[in-house]
């Protein structure tokens, strides 16, 4: 019975050793780790990806941490929320952006602070500007006979209001919104990537940019796939071979809203009226 014990100990050590070694023949030491962390779709809400910020921060473990942006943009303050916590997450990790298909607007915006960025030659990026949508459905309102009583507390109150048209006046408000965001953006990718506020200006008309024109314009760093964006992260962090990717799985998913499961944030969103975006569309 003892031989028995004893061999099954001697087998389970073998396994061990096996598997240290695979892990360090792999992926490198101990603690050599990268993470990565995926912003895909509209940008609307910050929350998931700034826990995430902070958590890879405090954990010494993580060497660096790569961004993996495949994002037309969204809403303004979400965007800024997570351009705000790159730079603190930069005080102590690096951080890598790899730009998938788009990563554009807003979804350049939170790539902008990044210590490098690294796109596909066929990225679309860019699209620096500022959006409002604001529907007019006073037309169909009038064709089936239904009208809207407005009871408010100052001139411009229901400014955004889909029942009726804005006056020049109430246009030119709105506009001076638009052009103070868009000048925050241009301020915030001019401080970012270390170019003159003239030159952001120049090419900050909303207009696209494949990964390569990006490149030349000084909008991007390199020409890669999210693998060369780990491997930059591995070398700048001095981790010998391929790095270990650390990631957390998207706990939401469309089963969620077949059950009926709909994150509160998303239905926030859906229905908060007038907003500020970031946004490209196709």
């Amino acid at each position: 019975m003892k031989k028995v014990l004893l061999f099954f100990l001697i087998i389970i050590a073998i396994i061990a050793v096996l598997s240290l070694m695979l892990t360090f023949s792999r992926k490198g030491p101990l603690g050599e780790k990268v993470a990565l962390i995926r912003v895909t779709g509209v940008i609307i809400d910050s929350t998931s990806v700034v826990d995430e910020l902070k958590e890879y921060t405090k954990d010494n473990s993580i060497k660096a941490v790569i961004i993996r942006v495949d994002s037309p943009g969204g809403a303004v303050a979400p965007s800024q929320e997570i351009y705000e916590e790159i730079i603190k997450t930069r005080e102590n990790k690096k951080v890598i952006v790899s730009m998938g298909s788009v990563a554009a607007s807003g979804g350049y915006y939170i790539a902008a602070p990044a210590d490098k960025i690294v796109a596909n030659a066929g990225t679309l990026t860019g699209s620096i500007g500022v959006i409002m949508e604001i529907p007019n459905v006073s037309g169909l309102m009038e064709k089936i006979g239904v009208k809207t009583q407005i009871v408010k507390s100052g001139k411009h109150k229901d400014i955004a209001s889909a029942f009726r048209s804005m006056t020049p006046e109430e246009k030119q408000l709105l506009q001076t919104v638009l052009d103070d965001v868009h000048d925050q953006f241009i301020r915030a990718v001019s401080d970012s990537r270390g170019m003159k506020i003239e030159e952001i200006r120049e090419i900050a008309d909303g207009r696209v940019f494949t990964g390569r024109m990006a490149k030349e314009l000084g909008l991007v760093d390199e020409l890669g796939s999210l693998q060369d964006a780990i491997m930059l992260a591995g070398k700048l962090t001095g981790i010998e071979g391929e790095p270990e990717v650390v990631t957390k799985k998207d706990e939401f998913s469309i089963f969620d809203v077949l059950r009926g499961q709909i994150p509160d944030k998303l239905l926030s969103n859906a229905f908060s009226g007038i907003q500020l975006k970031y946004l490209f569309s196709l």
